[in-house]
């Protein structure tokens, strides 16, 4: 199981709570708390974790900006292939 802390400024407000409830009941393996005094959102994957940026959209499509608390597991961090320039 993973667990994964964001932050989202605004996420106390019940219509953002609503949305948000909305997007997040479709992940598959996935429980949620809200801590609303603190305006924390506490994600348990019990398989793979989604990517950061997928989790960010979904804080986005109802108008909250998402912060990771800590550091997110690394595979929700895509990773970067670079190539050596000559």
């Amino acid at each position: 199981m993973r667990e994964v802390e964001i932050y989202a400024s605004g996420v106390r407000q019940p219509e953002k709570i609503l949305g948000l409830a909305l997007e997040l009941d479709v992940i598959p393996n996935l429980s949620y708390k809200v801590d609303t005094n603190h305006d924390v959102v506490f994600l348990e994957f019990t398989t793979s974790v989604p990517s950061a940026s997928a989790l960010g959209a979904v804080f986005e499509r109802i108008g909250l900006k998402a912060l990771f608390v800590g550091e997110p597991p690394p595979e929700a961090t895509p990773l970067k292939k670079t190539q050596r320039i000559s």
